[in-house]
This record gives C-alpha cells, sequence and structure tokens, in this order.
C-alpha cells in the first residue's frame, strides 16, 4: 500500500544537491512518477562528484559516476541530463511540466526567470500546476549557502560541540533534510487544496527558516528565559543525567537520557545505589542540573562495574532510556536498520544503496 499512495503523481525535479532531492525521492519512494532534470553543462548534480577517497580509487571496472552521496537521495527517479539553455532541451522539459502536477526547483534569485523555468511561466503551461520552491535565506535573497553556513546563522553552530573548544557541525546536512520536511509538508497541503479547488498553488520555504522552526526550546529558554544556549556536549540545559555518557566495564559507551524522577529512580535500582535517589543534591532534577559534576562523579564508577549487555537489558526492563552509542556498522547490524535499506542498480551497473526517507507506514481500516 505504502509505495503505491502516489503512482499517478507526476514530479519534475529541477532541484539539485540535498534538500530538493530528497523531496524528490520521497514521492518516488511512495509511487510516483519522478524526473529529474540535471544540467548537462556540468555533467549533473554536482553531488555526482562529491565523492569519498575511498570511491576515487578505481575498482576492477571503470569508476562510477555515482557518488554515493548522489545516491543518498536519488532512487527511482528517471534521470536526465539536459540544457535548459538550448531551446530543444528547454522544451522536453516544458512538455514534462504540462503533465507534472508537482515541480521542484532551488534556483538562485533570477535565475528561473532567465531560464524560463519560474513559476508564472509554467503555470500558463499547467494551471493545476503546484511550483515548490527552496531557496537559502528567502525568495528575494541572492546570498549562496550550503548547510553548515545555515547551521551557523540559525544558531546551531554556536551551540553545538564541547565547551571551551570550537563549534561542531552536525555531521549530516540537517537543515537540508529539515527544509525538504517543511517543503513536503507545504507541497501536501497544496496537493490537498487542490482537490477542492482544482488549481495549483506556489509554496516555497527557505533553509533559515526552517533552520528557526527547529530551535524548539533552544530558542524559548532564549525568548522566555533570556538563557543563550552554550556548547554543552551532548548534554541538555534542562534535564539531568541527559546526554551524560559513560563507559561500562567492557569499556562501550552508553549514554543516558533520564528525563523523570521515576526513572531516576529505576536507573539508581539498576546500578545498585538506590540511595542516591533519595540524595536531597540529587533527588530532583533541578537540584541534579546545578550538581551535575557530582552526579557524574556518582554515576560514572556504578556504571563501570557493569558489562553493556547486561546494563541495558536491565535499563530496558526498568525502563530507563539509555542508548549504545554506535558506529555506522553497529547501525545496521539492527534489524530496523536493516529493513530501512533501500537498493537500486544505477545505469552504469553500480549496486547503490540508501535508507528510505519515509518512516512511517499506512494501514487501511479493515
Amino acid at each position: 500500500m505504502q509505495n503505491t499512495i502516489f503512482k499517478d503523481l507526476k514530479v519534475v525535479e529541477l532541484a539539485s544537491v540535498l534538500a530538493g532531492p530528497a523531496v524528490g525521492l520521497f514521492f518516488a519512494e511512495l509511487g510516483a512518477e519522478v524526473v529529474k532534470i540535471e544540467n548537462k553543462t556540468t555533467q549533473g548534480d554536482v553531488t555526482r562528484r562529491w565523492k569519498l577517497p575511498s570511491e576515487n580509487q578505481e575498482s576492477e571496472n571503470q569508476e562510477s559516476e555515482y557518488s554515493a552521496y548522489y545516491c543518498s537521495v536519488n532512487w527511482g527517479k528517471q534521470a536526465q541530463l539536459l540544457n535548459l539553455k538550448d531551446e530543444a532541451d528547454q522544451q522536453i522539459v516544458k512538455k514534462l511540466i504540462q503533465s507534472a502536477d508537482v515541480v521542484i526547483t532551488n534556483y538562485k534569485a533570477g535565475a528561473a526567470e532567465k531560464l524560463g523555468m519560474d513559476a508564472a511561466t509554467l503555470r500558463q503551461l499547467n494551471p493545476r500546476l503546484i511550483y515548490a520552491y527552496l531557496s537559502a535565506f528567502g525568495e528575494a535573497s541572492t546570498r549562496t549557502a550550503f548547510d553548515v553556513v545555515l547551521q551557523a546563522e540559525a544558531g546551531f553552530l554556536f551551540m553545538t560541540g564541547e565547551p571551551h573548544r570550537d563549534p561542531v557541525k552536525m555531521p549530516v546536512a540537517l537543515i537540508d533534510i529539515l527544509a525538504a520536511h517543511q517543503l513536503k509538508e507545504a507541497i501536501l497541503l497544496a496537493l490537498y487544496q487542490r482537490t477542492q479547488t482544482g488549481q495549483g498553488s506556489y509554496v516555497s520555504v527557505s533553509l533559515l527558516e526552517a533552520a528557526l522552526a527547529s530551535l524548539a526550546n533552544q530558542a524559548t529558554n532564549w525568548l522566555m528565559g533570556g538563557h543563550i544556549p552554550q556548547r554543552m556536549g551532548t548534554q541538555h540545559p534542562n534535564i539531568a543525567p541527559y546526554g551524560d555518557i559513560f563507559d561500562t566495564q567492557d569499556e562501550k559507551p552508553v549514554i543516558l537520557a533520564v528525563g523523570t524522577e521515576k526513572q531516576f529512580v529505576a536507573l539508581c535500582q539498576c546500578l545498585g545505589i538506590p540511595e542516591v535517589a533519595s540524595d536531597p543534591r540529587l533527588s530532583q532534577n533541578q537540584a541534579r542540573v546545578q550538581n551535575r559534576a557530582l552526579l557524574k562523579d556518582v554515576l560514572k564508577p556504578a556504571i563501570a562495574m557493569h558489562q553493556l549487555g547486561a546494563l541495558m537489558q536491565a535499563f530496558h526492563e526498568q525502563g530507563v532510556p539509555a542508548g549504545q552509542i554506535r558506529s555506522m556498522p553497529e547501525v545496521f547490524e539492527q534489524a530496523k536498520a536493516q529493513e530501512m535499506i533501500l537498493e537500486e542498480k544505477m545505469p552504469d551497473g553500480t549496486l547503490s544503496k540508501r535508507v528510505k526517507t519515509v518512516a512511517f507506514n499506512i494501514k487501511p481500516n479493515r
């Protein structure tokens, strides 16, 4: 059921890099026909060439023209390399758009108009078209930026990393992913609206707005409490022990995320230190936040007395939120992670793999 929901939907993807293609991937996963138009004059989407050093080593066959990065958000699409400054190629795209439901773009301000791919022009070809536009800093801005720039401008970089050390960027282009989710939501609303009006829509989101919308409690800590979030590593400004990392007896790192007093009592019981739960310096969350150093001094030796497997089992049984810090190979040892893998053979024969962007299930009532 899930992968055929949009089987009658046609999407033309004029976007490149990550955010726009991630939106196209979402619809492809749900059964839509997605045609990806890439710039022939630059040998396609720039991410085709964003290869790891290991990918640049020639294999027994010819080196693949597809990087792992490119493959991460390009599955189930019909890719065409065209030059939109060429009249014949432009007509190919416009013919596709005449029967399309959605067009996804991420042109710089003014570029779409020069190519004849702006919303006003395409709406004349197809009044039912939903034109979806992604920008970095807003529709009128000509400023160029990749994800890490938005992490900086939206405050994420300032907050991320260890105290008294340089900021650390998030290891995935999370602002792109957040913007992609925002644009998906806008497109879905536009599709719903079209069922009522029969008309298409223009929807847009900037990476900056998507990032700001995701600041959540950190923004409110400043807006209401006057607190400027600082670099705290994995710790939480409002909760303890939350984000604290400890090594087990077999030298495996675990992270705690204790959010309630009941969970703290259970943690202490699992560790064989039940008396700590009634210590007035640590019994309540506010006290634990104020006494983080003491809390760590108490928990560190207690956790070091236990093997990872037995400890995680005890945490699970007693309802203590905790996690094993897994490397990527360890992540994909999990059955659920294996179920999320999408494979596809690329035109040059490369077997590509990526994880699904659709993480929900839909089942009809019976």
